[in-house]
């Protein structure tokens, strides 16, 4: 053994120690650099594990819708009105960009998923929804329309002929299929009574495991506002393009400033005002730290549109700092949601003898029966009219119409019930839930009034219908149909505004007492006509043909 060994035996563990010393001063930046790409790199592992796992089924689910419609034609009854006429009302594309677009994207034959939980329900989300998928259909006649739902009470049948019969929209069943996810109730406000925002979008994410487990779609669109979903895709898979149909932001800076009960907004909505102590201290800290990851999932999103002006502020005012990229390419576009005008006109008379002979003193609400709704203030309102004691409101009745979605929809209903009966006007109040289009069309010939109470209505569909059948509208002063749709026409008025329940009764008394009605409803009717089915699916085509282009 040389003198030396021992000298490079003792040295050793000093390098070790200088080595690791090195290293693990070092292991921070590693973590931190390294971290995002290996989160990154699971992500990818595991929806390429989903998309493994789907394969089969995709292969299946293509070749049946394939194999039926190319029989389609030769089973399909002829209908009212050819699918090539309808083309001819929204071929016209209006954005440049995608006009471009055209050529690359004209025969493509892939699978567009459509997040939508509760297609069923017969509200106006889902008129957007079905709407969409018609106007797909027409522009892309191979392409195969996914949705994803909750509803397993309903076959595709049950569904499609539901959608005809709610919103006289005709779907091509071939080119349609439905998968059932099993775990909706992970979404539901029930099973959060506390942190409820958080929680739904938690399990939004579970829901969305759930969906891409039985199918990995060549485009996502989320048409029911989970924006957490949508993220959840792209970490999972980085090339499947995404689109966004927000209704109405999960949370917004309207909601925020409710919280503060010195702001004009801290007596809105539910939270209103609960801002103060040291409970409302960490509501406010829970909620913007929600907000803060709603806009991280929606800078992910490529294509967001919104229905409505209100909406498209809220949304850029939260998305738009973390997105300048993508909304530098396709920037968010409010896409106005499709009504039945053309159909309304048709079916609706406005004339003079129409006013005496048809016309009666009904103002009605045409809602789901959700908590925002705010159904209470409309029924109080009425209350308050009856008390004002005119001449009008001696033969007037308050219709109540909308659908209802599970337990809790019904509870409500029963509790309006109630309400009426304590109220003493259970005699002047009528509900019909669940209404056929066919019934809510008589109920539009013979309404007056027609009225909404919901604060920050997104858009509010249900006030278009009230236009397009020459109701004279009396909505809540805010949200969209304030800014969009109960507008000045020609400089002269086609509704009224109102916040209180006070201000809808003085509403209800001004609309009744005008003595020539006809003139206003006619420029209802002239207002509602920016809203129809063919302008809807134009700006629809136009955003989807950008999606289609990045799935190429």
């Amino acid at each position: 053994m040389s003198s030396r060994d021992p000298e490079s035996r003792s040295s050793a563990p000093a390098w070790a120690i200088v080595a690791g010393t090195v290293f693990l001063s070092m292991a921070p930046w590693i973590l931190y650099a390294g971290t995002p790409l290996a989160w990154r790199l699971f992500g990818r592992f595991v929806g390429f594990l989903f998309t493994k796992k789907t394969e089969g089924r995709r292969s299946v689910l293509v070749s049946v819708m394939d194999e039926e419609n190319e029989k389609s034609p030769l089973e399909q009854p002829e209908s009212g009105r050819s699918s090539s006429d309808e083309w001819e009302k929204v071929s016209g594309a209006e954005d440049a960009v995608a006009e471009k677009l055209k050529g690359k994207t004209k025969d493509w034959d892939g699978i567009i998923g459509f997040f939508h939980p509760f297609c069923n329900a017969g509200g106006g989300g889902e008129r957007v929804l079905w709407a969409a998928i018609r106007a797909t259909q027409l522009r892309w006649p191979k392409a195969k329309c996914v949705v994803y739902t909750g509803d397993h009470e309903v076959t595709k049948a049950d569904i499609i002929g539901r959608v005809k019969s709610r919103f006289n929209i005709e779907l091509h069943p071939p080119t349609v299929q439905f998968l059932y996810l099993t775990k909706r109730n992970w979404v539901l406000a029930s099973t959060w009574p506390r942190f409820t925002l958080a929680g739904q979008s938690l399990g939004s994410l579970i829901l969305g495991l759930d969906a891409f487990s039985l199918l990995v779609p060549d485009i996502f669109i989320d048409t029911m506002g989970f924006a957490f979903v949508l993220g959840l895709c792209k970490f999972l898979f980085p090339k499947v393009p995404t689109g966004a149909y927000v209704h109405y932001p999960t949370i917004s800076t309207d909601m925020l400033e409710s919280l503060d009960p010195e702001s004009p907004l801290g007596t809105r909505g539910v939270n209103g005002g609960q801002g103060s102590g040291f409970r409302g201290f960490v509501k406010k800290i829970y909620w913007h730290i929600f907000a803060r990851i709603y806009c991280w999932f929606g800078a992910s999103v490529d294509i967001v549109m919104t229905n409505s002006t209100w909406t498209q502020t809220h949304v850029q005012s939260l998305w738009g700092p973390y997105r300048k990229d993508k909304d530098a390419k396709n920037p968010t576009t409010a896409v106005f949601p499709p009504v039945a005008v053309e159909e309304l006109e048709e079916a609706v008379e406005i004339s003079q003898e129409s006013e005496k002979n048809v016309r009666e003193n009904i103002i009605l609400y045409i809602a789901q029966f959700r908590p925002e709704k705010d159904h209470r203030l409309i029924v109080q309102s009425y209350y308050e009219f009856l008390k004002l004691r005119g001449k009008p409101s001696e033969t007037s009745k308050l219709v109540l119409v909308g659908s209802v979605r599970d337990d809790q929809d019904s509870k409500r209903v029963y509790e309006l019930r109630l309400m009426c009966n304590e109220l003493g006007i259970k005699d002047r109040v009528e509900f019909h839930l669940d209404a056929s289009w066919p019934e809510i069309l008589e109920w539009l010939r013979k309404a007056s009034i027609g009225v909404n109470g919901m604060w920050n209505e997104h858009f509010g569909i249900g006030v278009v219908e009230y236009q397009a059948a020459g109701l004279i509208s009396v909505v809540h002063d805010s949200g969209g149909p304030k800014l969009d749709i109960v507008v000045p026409i020609d400089g002269l008025a086609t509704g009224f505004h109102a916040s209180t329940s006070r201000d809808f009764a003085e509403s209800y008394h001004r609309v009744f007492m005008i003595p020539d009605k006809v003139p206003t409803r006619l420029r209802a009717r002239k207002s509602a006509r920016r809203f129809t089915e063919a302008e809807f699916a134009k700006k629809w085509i136009d955003q989807t043909e950008r999606l289609v282009a990045m799935a190429k």
